[in-house]
């Protein structure tokens, strides 16, 4: 069939929700049977977001491919339960890059270069790439940032070139607003979204679909005049109430009928009856009352909950399937060196370190996996918090303060941490980590070993720095176990201490691989440890790992 496509922009304000409804759709055109890829449009001038810090960006979401993508992939692998890869995340720096590349070669054959054709061309032949490389029938592309932004405008010329290149049949438009309320006046205002309309219509792109965001009811009076002054169908008016269950998103637009108005307005039937039935269960569990387990999630930056978004959700998902209340607390590791706020981990049914860079905040972890080990709190370090909890093992195994990672102290007499052999001599600092899938063999009878219940698996990874196999011998006298190591052995890939309830580090970051219906094994590992801790009952779900 001829791909089709959706092409998702946002209006009125930032962070209006793009990202989590271009997931939902994905997910509900996917239960009628359709094979869905998604793709985000970002308009920075960066390559990708890798070299960028997380109170700009966020959290850098990896995928098999390594590539270094936008958070919203993690929405849209999340919602749908799909295996992106690098051509879903197209930046202005990565468009501008190849044109100039192409350009030097003399590849335009001395022609002047333009936006219009040569930029809007070049996202035209990204967005075609989807398709041919993941099979997909219909490709939902999100645009970053808002209408009106001039980054955002070769993107949205883009579009609109398609939709002339691929005909109306074969392409529909989804504009997310924001309804503002007047408090003074109890008024829902819907003219920033005609307002957002209109520049959107100067562009030459017409919406066929409004998604209206709001933190209060919709009256179907202004679901009426959003139509009119918009010129779109009134059922094509989606009314979108804040949710304090981010998966009951997908649950409303079905019953908003969004599946069917979309597939009519692509000439589409649908091939299987949806089914949402797990995504019901979600939500309605996640209502209900339940025991609560305590877990304080060490980072540099807990003030930014997106920076940790991947490592939040794949919490949730294991609470939810074990049936307990999560109660995350964020504790600040730089207020852990000042000895503030060390009673949030007083209480606290578990500790979960993740990864991150730089030096601030790094002796805060290594107090907090010192705590976890002494006063047997279960302890789970992903990435970086699997190397500082290296290093505080280390110091207690070699009796020396002096123990640390090569990344923080390069004059440090026992790096139990060390830069990697292939690392030594790069240069430029984009793209150029151990990035994306690896194979990692289990070892039998270890706490790893029996959460996935396999003996191989694979997972995503993103770091410089690895375990020093000089100390191998002299950490595994004391206690440690390296139960997941690289096929030919070489390579670290996880850590856990005997006599310890749970205390396991993993160098990859097995959140990009939970999903909230099938949620990763390692999590409910730890979430069972904290839920014995805290004395509560749990349910015990079958083991769903998928490669």
């Amino acid at each position: 069939m001829t791909t089709k496509y959706i092409f998702v922009t946002g209006g009125v304000v930032s962070s209006v929700g793009k990202g989590v409804t271009a997931a939902a759709i994905g997910l509900i055109l996917k239960e009628r049977g359709y094979k869905v890829a998604v793709q985000k449009l970002d308009p920075y001038i960066n390559v990708d977001p890798g070299t960028m810090s997380p109170y700009q960006h966020g959290e850098v979401y990896v995928l098999d491919d390594g590539a270094e993508t936008d958070l919203d992939l993690g929405h849209y692998e999340r919602f749908i339960d799909i295996r992106l890869n690098r051509v879903c995340n197209i930046t202005t720096g990565q468009v501008y890059a190849e044109v100039i590349a192409k350009e030097r070669r003399g590849d335009y054959l001395g022609g002047t270069i333009q936006v219009i054709p040569h930029i809007t061309n070049e996202i035209k032949r990204r967005i075609n790439l989807v398709s041919k490389s993941t099979s997909a029938e219909i490709v939902i592309v999100e645009v970053g940032g808002t209408v009106g932004d001039i980054e955002s405008l070769p993107f949205l010329e883009a579009l609109r070139q398609l939709r002339s290149d691929l005909g109306r049949e074969n392409t529909v438009n989804v504009h997310v607003t924001w309804l503002p309320y007047i408090g003074a006046t109890d008024e829902i205002k819907t003219k920033p979204t005609q307002h957002s309309v209109a520049e959107l219509r100067s562009i030459g792109i017409a919406p066929d679909m409004i998604v209206a965001r709001s933190d209060h009811p919709v009256a179907e009076n202004l679901r009426e005049k959003i139509a009119q002054f918009c010129d779109v169908e009134k059922r094509a008016v989606i009314p979108m109430v804040t949710s304090p269950i981010l998966y009951e998103i997908p649950l409303l637009l079905e019953k908003e009928k969004v599946g069917e108005y979309l597939l009519h307005r692509l000439n589409l039937d649908s091939k299987q009856q949806p089914d949402m039935s797990d995504w019901e269960k979600l939500v309605s569990e996640t209502a209900r009352e339940k025991p609560r387990v305590s877990v304080a999630l060490v980072g540099k930056y807990v003030e930014l909950h997106d920076a940790y978004m991947s490592v939040r959700e794949a919490l949730k998902h294991a609470a939810l399937s074990l049936g307990l209340e999560l109660d995350l607390r964020w504790v600040h590791s730089a207020d852990l060196e000042k000895a503030k706020h060390v009673n949030a981990l007083e209480d606290a049914h578990g500790i979960i370190v993740p990864g991150g860079f730089g030096s601030r905040g790094i002796e805060g972890k290594i107090w907090a996996a010192n705590y976890a080990r002494v006063n047997l709190i279960p302890y789970f370090g992903l990435c970086l918090g699997m190397q500082l909890m290296c290093v505080e093992f280390g110091r207690y195994a070699l009796g020396s303060d002096q123990v640390n990672s090569a990344e923080f102290d390069l004059s440090t007499p026992h790096p139990v941490i060390d830069l990697m052999p292939d690392q030594q001599n790069i240069k430029d600092v984009g793209g150029t980590m151990r990035l994306g899938l690896y194979p990692c063999i289990l070892q039998p009878g270890t706490i790893a070993a029996n959460a996935y219940g396999v003996k191989k698996v694979e997972e995503r990874h993103r770091h410089r720095f690895e375990f020093n196999n000089a100390y191998r011998e002299r950490m595994a006298q004391h206690g440690m176990v390296f139960s997941g190591l690289s096929p030919d052995k070489s390579l670290v890939e996880i850590v856990e201490l005997k006599d310890h309830p749970f205390m396991l580090g993993t160098q990859f970051h097995p959140e990009f691989l939970s999903r909230p219906t099938r949620p990763h094994p390692l999590f409910l590992a730890f979430l069972r440890a904290a839920a014995v801790k805290a004395g509560v009952a749990y349910r015990d779900p079958p083991l769903l790992y998928k490669r």
